[in-house]
Formats: C-alpha cells, sequence, structure tokens
C-alpha cells in the first residue's frame, strides 16, 4: 500500500498539545496524528458491527 499527502490547518495552540502529546509517546507529530485516526477509525467500524451483530440477533 502506497501513502498519500494529507495536508491541514490547524490552529497553533491545537498543535502545540498535538506536538506534547506526540511528544510523550515517544512519536512523531506525523505518526501520533496517524495512529489516532487509525484507532478512532477502528473504534467507528467496532461499534458498528456490534451494533449490526445486536440487529442480527436482537437485543437482550
Amino acid at each position: 500500500m502506497g501513502s498519500t499527502v494529507l495536508s491541514l490547518r490547524v490552529d497553533g495552540e491545537l498543535l502545540d498539545r498535538i506536538r506534547r502529546h506526540a511528544a510523550r509517546s515517544g512519536m512523531s507529530v506525523q505518526d501520533y496524528v496517524v495512529r489516532t485516526l487509525m484507532r478512532d477509525d477502528f473504534d467507528a467500524r467496532f461499534e458498528a458491527a456490534v451494533d449490526e451483530t445486536e440487529r442480527f440477533y436482537g437485543r437482550g
């Protein structure tokens, strides 16, 4: 899988907070943002799967 560039305009205060979070995690800002987006995407897909399972089996 290749990569693509995504450009974001971010408020300076938010960028500083992201930098601090990334530094605490020992990550670059880019890696931290990508990891956060991937985690959020997983959470959304997992929640959708649970909802679909509940619809299929009926809510207990």
